[in-house]
């Protein structure tokens, strides 16, 4: 069965976005990374936990699968 042009498309732009938002919590991590090394510890660990947080929202919500490694 073929996949219509529109459902390319959308599926091409979530491909997309879900790669914007991996490189996005990527850069987030050297940002708190950066912050802990200055000494703002308290920083740091909020933006890390806000990373953990949203991809805890996601799970739930079913947006995220996590795969079991073999």
């Amino acid at each position: 069965m073929d996949i219509t042009k529109p459902n390319q498309d959308l599926a091409r732009d979530l491909q997309g976005l879900a790669a914007d938002f991996k490189w996005s919590a990527v850069e987030l991590v050297r940002i708190a990374e950066r912050l802990s090394l200055a000494g703002n510890d308290p920083d740091a660990q909020a933006i890390l936990k806000m990373i953990v947080l949203f991809q805890a929202d996601e799970v739930k919500a079913g947006r995220i699968v996590r795969e079991r490694s073999e």
